[in-house]
């Protein structure tokens, strides 16, 4: 049984911005529409603020696709490389992230930079082989994009001080992650069983409901949907990439086209090991409130750490 304990702290950045920004939307109109504007407007820049490393990441690749000399003596993927450090340098320096959340940062970097070896060398998808800043066939950037989903995940937890109803036992979403990491391995020499997996994903998470705080409200959603629309975004930021030539799969080296959307299986199931991941550092919070099911005032159940702008 999880315990209540004081949610994931602001940190010094995040708190003058929380304080500058409370202070003014806190003068606007609570009720009608103009208050629910105002929540679905600080709910956007929360995202955007919980996004920031991998916004970052996404726009260097962008930037460099279009504007990268084609005949510079320094390779693009090596630039990448150095400008990802840079972020992540920005991101603790700037106390935009903690040291104990670098720890989940960095393991995203190890996890993920396993399976993009594996990925690489059977061939499902495949980097320009420029650049001296690289394992075998895999720029080292690659592990600072799994690692941005690990940056927005520890970050969107405390933004919005997020709390669980029902949440299932820990050690059964780790044996759960586990089997689905093992499975984007074993998938190329056995039947893939990701169907069948995303079928026990529902249901061990099926009951789980997520509480969030914006500004003023506390709001609920199941969980498998949250992770459906965080696997979306991630499908639609791939796209990006993919069309920056950052990787490639196999079919589009011929010429570029939208990643099928049946990658969202893919995404979604790295959901539940990106979320397994993070609990490492911030286990699961129970509700604040008795009554989960009702959305809550901010004057009534107010985390004095919930970041209200």
């Amino acid at each position: 049984m999880l315990t209540p304990t004081e949610p994931a702290a602001l940190t010094t950045a995040e708190r003058a911005i929380d304080d500058r920004f409370r202070a003014i939307l806190a003068r606007l109109p609570r009720r009608g529409p103009v208050g629910w504007l105002i929540e679905f407007a600080v709910f956007g820049l929360k995202q955007a603020w919980a996004c920031v490393f991998g916004g970052a990441m996404l726009a260097v690749i962008f930037a460099a696709h279009l504007w990268y000399p084609k005949d510079a003596a320094f390779a693009r993927n090596d630039f990448l490389t150095l400008a990802a450090v840079a972020i992540q340098i920005a991101m603790v320096a700037g106390r935009l992230e903690t040291l104990r959340e670098l720890r989940v940062v960095v393991l995203f970097h190890v996890v993920g930079t396993v399976m993009e070896l594996f990925k690489t060398h059977i061939g499902s998808w495949s980097y320009e082989p420029d650049g001296v800043l690289r394992l075998g066939a895999v720029p080292l950037f690659s592990g600072f994009m799994y690692a941005a989903v690990g940056s927005y995940l520890v970050r969107v937890n405390r933004l919005f001080d997020l709390r669980f109803v029902r949440y299932p036992r820990r050690w059964a979403t780790a044996v759960v992650a586990a089997a689905i990491y093992a499975n984007f391995f074993t998938n190329h020499y056995v039947p893939d069983i990701r169907w069948l997996l995303i079928a026990v994903v529902a249901l061990v998470f099926g009951r789980c409901v997520m509480q969030f705080r914006i500004f003023r409200f506390r709001w609920r959603m199941p969980l498998l949907l949250a992770f459906l629309l965080v696997a979306f975004f991630i499908w639609l930021a791939e796209n990006i990439a993919t069309w920056s030539n950052a990787w490639l799969y196999p079919s589009q080296v011929g010429g570029w086209h939208p990643v099928s959307p049946a990658k969202l299986a893919s995404w979604f199931l790295l959901m539940i090991i990106s979320v397994v991941l993070v609990t490492w550092i911030s286990p699961p919070q129970p509700p604040v409130d008795p009554q989960p099911d009702a959305a809550m005032d901010a004057d009534e159940a107010v985390s004095s750490n919930s970041l209200r702008s």
